[in-house]
């Protein structure tokens, strides 16, 4: 069985996505962390398949994104297009 999410060979990219944290995330995983939101288990920058989301609560199987001002730029507005259609297939 192959492993989809959390793959060791993404651990490097999670982590720096964890230090380098918008303020909008931030703000969200303070909220989210310690199980402070309704008693759940959150995880942060948890990778699933080639795609990491900001959060994760495997209980209810909820992921979170925070779109930041990134988003906005024309190289990865088309890639959030793509993505988005794979999603919807």
């Amino acid at each position: 069985m192959t492993i989809l999410y959390n793959k060791s060979s993404e651990e490097a990219n999670r982590r720096n996505l964890r230090q380098e944290s918008t303020l909008c995330e931030k703000l969200v995983w303070t909220y989210l962390r310690n199980r402070r939101f309704h008693g759940y288990k959150f995880r942060r920058q948890y990778s699933v398949g080639k795609y990491v989301l900001d959060f994760y609560c495997p209980e209810l199987r909820l992921c979170i994104e925070i779109d930041s001002d990134i988003h906005e730029e024309p190289e990865q507005k088309e890639k959030d297009e793509i993505r988005s259609k794979k999603k919807k297939i």
